[in-house]
């Protein structure tokens, strides 16, 4: 059954609190609803968390039980009154009416360039010929603090008489609603959270605002900030997750309380039927889901529509509604006690037509021939020295298809994520089921021998980080938190620590998930995403590439970096917490820190390349050798995968390079002659080995072929381990179950893969006896030790106990490399230690431009403008090195208030040569040169100077008589059709 308040006393109270501050009730009665009408709600806060809490709608459908009312929920994370976001619309469609664009804070007014024909909301309301609709706003814009309280004012103003003025049914205007947001709730006892007195007082500011608003438009208002400080006094246990987010008991007490305030008391509400209909409605929520908020958008109604979305997605949109409104009908049998044949009615539905393949047996497409894991293991090619082994197949595990990412948990077992509903779930079929599978090996032979099922109803989830408590998982437009908590290897309890990632485009959505030395999880995220994440600490937006950062233990969110990136699938840091990522759609290898400057709306980095050679796309998967079970002389190095074209991992070996690095080519550590060989993913084991995974598919373009192509496979997977034979594998570490001191010797040991497993299990202790342990630690080490104390800081970071002493003589190392690290840790805590700007200072003045790149990103994450840019301008007399110049410019323009100037990642005019008097061939050439670099298009492979990738099999295009022989058809050709297979 729903819970509701948790007495009469709460109830009673909560009503009163919202009824008091009712605006003008006279001129805006409760709503009303007749028979068949039809609900939506718009907007974002509290509505936007709906679609995975059910209760509100639950109780709705429960006190109007024989209305035969509609609902949809149309909210989305971020939303203003005046700013709807969406990757799928084009720059006016980012806002809900006429004028909103100026109306809205200017940082949000930036073209971000999306595409498409995603309708507007009004569009969609039109369409659902909506009666009312509630609106919930205010959460994002909260936020802003006093000085923006006016223009939201304003802003709020215009769109509800925009609103007003709307005629969805065609018999007038829709009757309207406008909710609050929520009120902040003090969890700091409990966690390292706000104590929410700013953020209430903002949010009291807003409140007020948009009852006033609201009066002077005669609209309903409800004041759920006080319904949730009410029910925050009247409960023991916590209604939000982080002191905002309301969680599902939260939801629950909020349901009745709100439809009371919105349409009126109701007594005697029949809730036998609780639980039933609120499955009903969550099985709703499901199809609705696949209609409104699709995954894969930018084939659906973006970008990518062509050539294949006409094929797929106006049949399946067809059918998600056509299903969405089957389970209309069952929550109203429900509610009236009717028998229900939900199978049948489905079957009854339009049936999907048949999509033909336009697969071509190629270098790129693979083989429809697909060969067993142990022959296929025999195409892999290896140094000598080196030996390759099949670890699990699909044959022996039949679950093992598709599997994405990997990784050993501090058992010494490895988890894979499979997801054979790729590129994404398509409705009719069954649901979901991608799995987190646990491989073992029982007789350490090297092959797995034991499967355990972890979770089997995901759907995509190409990230995962397992924590010491949990395993925090991407799952579309959410990052969640799925935990075992009754140890029988199979999780029981999902949490949705936030919603608002976009997944535009599936294979571009949250990936690649790593932790940092704290413990935070670092998320990667491709091109056209516009993710708009409502968090207690105020929404974080995202847009075209770039990185979030999660810290569990301040349950804060963080845009990590924005940059100019099509799609990164790979990060890793090095022995002294330096970050690296992949670009994977392209070739490029990059250092994190100099874009980590903080990000504004709109403005993308671009970040320099580390590889000098060798270069490959598409890369997918980043592992720095660290294992004395390999040979000496490639510790440090960089493996890189590549799965088309070069089908493999090539090797750099890892050069300091004044601020930055640099690479040189070393060997391709592996390499197959199988067409279906996909590596995707990559990790040393516990004994030294390197694991890496087989995604194996024919087909693996996702915008070359459609995404029902029947040739995608959906079956096979590999894992394979390479061991070098002449040397002793590593005794593996006792890591789950040590005690903290013996957790922290560990952190001396040379494999890195162990001191990250190691720093994980001392997170599940207890935080106050790690960060005292990791004191004494620290101070039991020699003197030149400092690597191991660079480790012992990071774990008085992750226990959430900063060891300051430490920092401090750490900051005064003379190893650069130890400074910079421990700048890193400053820069994060700067808000908490208390000679902060002094050790800032210092770190701006430092020697080596590495170290003083941290005060330069430090100085524009400050929220005192004036001290960062004393801080930026002490680091630019210092020195600035040309390969950081771009990480300058923006810290300046971030710490001037410059807001809304993108900086590269636009299409721009290409000029036209000289030769060209034409004024027709100018703008053709320019037109033409647009289209090359587009992103997915040639530059991608051919690259922007025309030099190719050859090693990846992408001839170069600059001096090839292919390309300047006069004989121009042969050259149209090849741009229309393009060519597969060897050339001369």
């Amino acid at each position: 059954m729903i819970s509701h308040s948790k007495s009469l006393f709460g109830i009673l109270s909560a009503l009163f609190l919202s009824f008091s501050c009712l605006v003008a009730a006279d001129e805006a009665k409760p709503l009303s609803l007749a028979k068949g009408d039809r609900i939506a709600l718009i907007g974002g806060g509290l509505g936007s968390r709906m679609i995975h809490f059910h209760e509100f709608e639950t109780e709705l459908f429960l006190r109007f039980a024989d209305q035969d009312i509609t609902i949809r929920n149309l909210c989305d994370e971020g939303n203003t009154p005046g700013f709807r976001p969406h990757p799928g619309r084009n720059f006016d469609g980012q806002f809900a009416f006429p004028g909103a664009q100026q109306l809205v804070k200017k940082e949000l007014q930036v073209k971000t360039n999306p595409q498409g024909f995603f309708e507007t909301d009004d569009q969609w309301m039109a369409r659902l010929e909506v009666d009312t609709v509630i609106t919930f706003f205010g959460t994002s814009s909260a936020f802003d603090g006093p000085e923006r309280l006016d223009g939201f004012r304003k802003e709020l103003a215009a769109f509800l008489s925009h609103l007003k003025a709307q005629n969805f049914t065609g018999e007038g205007s829709p009757q309207i609603a406008l909710v609050s947001p929520n009120a902040f709730e003090d969890l700091s006892a409990q966690a390292d959270l706000p104590n929410g007195k700013i953020e209430n007082e903002n949010l009291a500011l807003y409140t007020k605002a948009m009852g006033e608003v609201a009066a002077e438009h005669g609209i309903r208002f409800v004041d759920a900030f006080s319904i949730t400080k009410g029910l925050y006094e009247q409960n023991d246990t916590a209604l939000t997750q982080d002191g905002f987010l309301l969680n599902s008991e939260g939801y629950a007490k909020l349901a009745a309380p709100l439809a009371s305030a919105l349409f009126g008391n109701k007594d005697n509400v029949d809730r036998s039927r609780a639980e039933t209909v609120r499955e009903a409605v969550a099985e709703k929520n499901f199809f609705w889901v696949q209609d409104f908020k699709i995954p894969n958008g930018v084939h659906v109604y973006g970008r990518r529509y062509n050539p294949f979305g006409p094929e797929n997605y106006p049949h399946e949109l067809r059918k998600a509604r056509e299903m969405t409104a089957v389970r209309d009908e069952l929550i109203h049998a429900t509610l009236s006690g009717k028998k229900f044949d939900l199978a049948a009615r489905d079957a009854e539905t339009y049936e999907l037509p048949p999509v033909e393949t336009n697969y071509v047996v190629s270098k790129k497409n693979g083989t429809a021939e697909y060969l067993q894991g142990k022959e296929s293991k025999t195409k892999i090619i290896v140094p000598d020295g080196y030996k390759v082994e099949l670890f699990a197949d699909e044959k022996r595990f039949p679950d093992l298809a598709n599997p994405v990412q990997m990784s050993f948990d501090n058992k010494g077992r490895l988890w894979v994520a499979t997801m054979q509903s790729y590129p994404h779930y398509r409705v009719g079929d069954p649901r979901p089921k991608d799995k987190l599978l646990i491989f073992e090996d029982t007789d350490n032979d090297g092959k797995a021998d034991k499967q355990i099922t972890w979770a089997d109803d995901l759907h995509i989830p190409i990230g995962f980080e397992i924590d010491h408590d949990g395993v925090y998982v991407s799952q579309s437009a959410d990052l969640v938190f799925l935990q075992d908590t009754d140890g029988d290897d199979a999780y029981d309890k999902k949490t949705v620590i936030m919603s608002g990632f976009d997944d535009h485009d599936t294979h571009h959505a949250i990936s690649a998930f790593c932790a940092d030395p704290s413990g935070a999880i670092h998320m990667a995220e491709g091109l056209f995403l516009h993710s708009n994440v409502e968090t207690a600490y105020g929404p974080i937006r995202g847009s075209n590439g770039g990185f979030f950062r999660y810290q569990p233990q301040q349950k804060k969110l963080i845009r990590h970096s924005q940059l100019h990136i099509p799609n990164p699938w790979g990060i890793a840091f090095d022995e002294y917490g330096q970050e690296f990522f992949l670009h994977t759609s392209g070739p490029s290898f990059s250092w994190m820190l100099p874009a980590t400057v903080k990000p504004v709306y709109g403005v993308n980095m671009k970040g320099p390349d580390l590889l000098t050679s060798e270069r490959a796309r598409p890369t997918s998967g980043l592992e720095f050798v660290s294992s004395r079970h390999f040979p000496d002389e490639i510790q440090g190095d960089v493996l890189i995968n590549n799965n088309i074209g070069f089908l493999g991992a090539k090797q750099h070996q890892m050069i300091e390079d004044g601020t930055g690095f640099t690479t040189k080519y070393r060997q391709d550590l592996y390499r197959s002659e199988d067409l279906n060989f996909r590596p995707v993913d990559l990790e040393f084991a516990p004994d030294g080995s390197l694991y890496f995974v087989d995604w194996h598919n024919a087909l693996i373009g996702h915008m070359q072929h459609s995404a029902r192509d029947p040739m995608r496979d959906h079956e096979h997977g590999r894992i394979y381990r390479i061991t070098y034979p002449s040397r002793p594998l590593v005794e593996p570490a006792k890591i789950d179950g040590a005690s903290i001191e013996e957790l922290l010797e560990l952190l001396k040991l040379p494999e890195y893969r162990t001191r990250y497993r190691a720093k994980r299990e001392l997170r599940g202790h207890d935080a106050e006896a790690v960060a005292n342990a990791a004191r004494t630690f620290a101070e039991s080490l020699e003197a030149d030790d400092e690597k191991t104390a660079l480790e012992a800081l990071w774990v008085s970071w992750a226990a959430n106990q900063l060891n300051e002493e430490l920092l401090q003589k750490l900051l005064s190392s003379a190893d650069h490399r130890v400074r910079a690290g421990a700048a890193t840790v400053l820069r994060f805590n700067m808000h908490k230690i208390e000679k902060a700007e002094e050790l800032l200072q210092q770190v701006a003045q430092d020697d080596h431009g590495r170290v003083r790149l941290n005060a330069a990103i430090a100085a524009s994450w400050m929220p005192d403008s004036d001290k960062g840019k004393e801080l930026l301008a002490l680091a630019e007399k210092a020195g600035v090195e040309k390969s950081v110049e771009e990480s300058f410019l923006v810290a300046k323009r971030v710490v001037d208030g410059i807001v809304g100037e993108p900086l590269n990642f636009r299409e721009r005019p290409v000029g036209a040569p000289a030769f060209l008097t034409n004024a027709q061939d100018k703008k053709s050439f320019q037109r033409g040169a647009l289209i090359y670099g587009r992103e997915g298009h040639c530059g991608t492979c051919h690259q922007s100077n025309g030099a190719g990738l050859p090693s990846a099999g992408f001839p170069p295009l600059a001096q090839s008589e292919w390309v300047t022989d006069p004989d121009t058809d042969r050259l149209i050709k090849l741009s229309l059709k393009g060519l597969i297979g060897p050339i001369t």
